[in-house]
């Protein structure tokens, strides 16, 4: 079985500002992104058995707001495959209530965060009711860690070792640090080994290819591949893409004498039963 931990859900373009669509399709002149979630594309680009962790999102300086309603009904369209995280953004009046609801009335088991996107450190002391929550009703916590192409969303609010301090005050959370924090890896790595409660996952990054050799590279080197969990960031890529991705890294090192990656660490963590390692089995 996979376990995708990085998922999306949401209603496009609805859910997000003209100014981040604006902004979401600067790479290319004249043209307009489209990333509408459709439950059926997912499931035709992954294999049958792959249980998924799917959210939506809350930020309101960047533009992004989906009702955590809206994640529960996409959930309830499978939900022996799909568990639905809920989203706060703790800048906005009202999270704590958004918080229990999400939990309490539709019954999402997680919790996932967007530190940068709405311009707050995972190390704030006002988030302290969040943690206490969560620890105590053992609810994981996923954040984005890592760049964005966002111009408001401030990078002091992204890199991966802000969640030391809450990582050492509440071990009894799982986090998990998005993106391996690209492209501060390094800084992701020795963040997850430090810290037994704090995984990354690698979603959105296979199409980097060499960037991913090179960062899971360091995760060989530190001795933290079971550190590491599946993602792929969908819509943005799917299951299968990130699979042959990620077994495609040491074909392109061909005729090279770098070191190679560990294949059977690689397959470890495509099929890595990560809902025990975050308390959701």
């Amino acid at each position: 079985m996979i376990i995708d931990v990085h998922s999306h859900a949401w209603p496009f373009p609805e859910a997000f500002s003209e100014d981040f669509i604006r902004q979401a399709s600067g790479a290319k002149a004249d043209t307009t992104i489209d990333i509408s979630v459709r439950y059926e594309d997912y499931r035709a680009s992954a294999p049958d058995k792959t249980r998924t962790v799917v959210f939506g999102g809350k930020a309101k300086l960047s533009g992004v707001w989906v009702d955590d309603a809206y994640v529960a009904d996409y959930v309830a369209k499978d939900p022996d495959r799909l568990i639905g995280f809920l989203c706060v953004d703790p800048t906005q009046p009202g999270w704590q209530d958004e918080l229990r609801h999400g939990h309490e009335t539709l019954r999402l088991r997680g919790v996932k965060l967007l530190p940068m996107y709405a311009g707050f450190k995972a190390c704030d002391p006002e988030l302290e009711p969040l943690w206490e929550y969560c620890e105590k009703h053992g609810l994981p916590v996923l954040m984005h860690t890592g760049t964005t192409f966002v111009k408001q969303a401030p990078l002091d609010c992204t890199f991966p070792r802000l969640i030391e301090p809450v990582a050492l005050k509440y071990p009894g959370i799982k986090f998990i640090l998005a993106h391996l924090g690209h492209p501060w890896e390094g800084e992701c790595v020795v963040t997850i080994r430090k810290h037994p409660n704090v995984y990354a996952d690698l979603s959105a990054l296979h199409y980097r290819p060499f960037q991913l050799y090179q960062s899971l590279m360091l995760v060989q080197e530190y001795g933290v591949w079971d550190k590491v969990l599946f993602g792929t960031d969908f819509p943005f890529t799917t299951v299968n893409a990130t699979i042959d991705g990620l077994r495609g890294l040491n074909g392109m090192l061909e005729g090279t004498a770098l070191p190679r990656l560990k294949s059977d660490k690689i397959e470890e963590l495509i099929f890595r039963d990560t809902l025990p390692l975050l308390g959701l089995d």
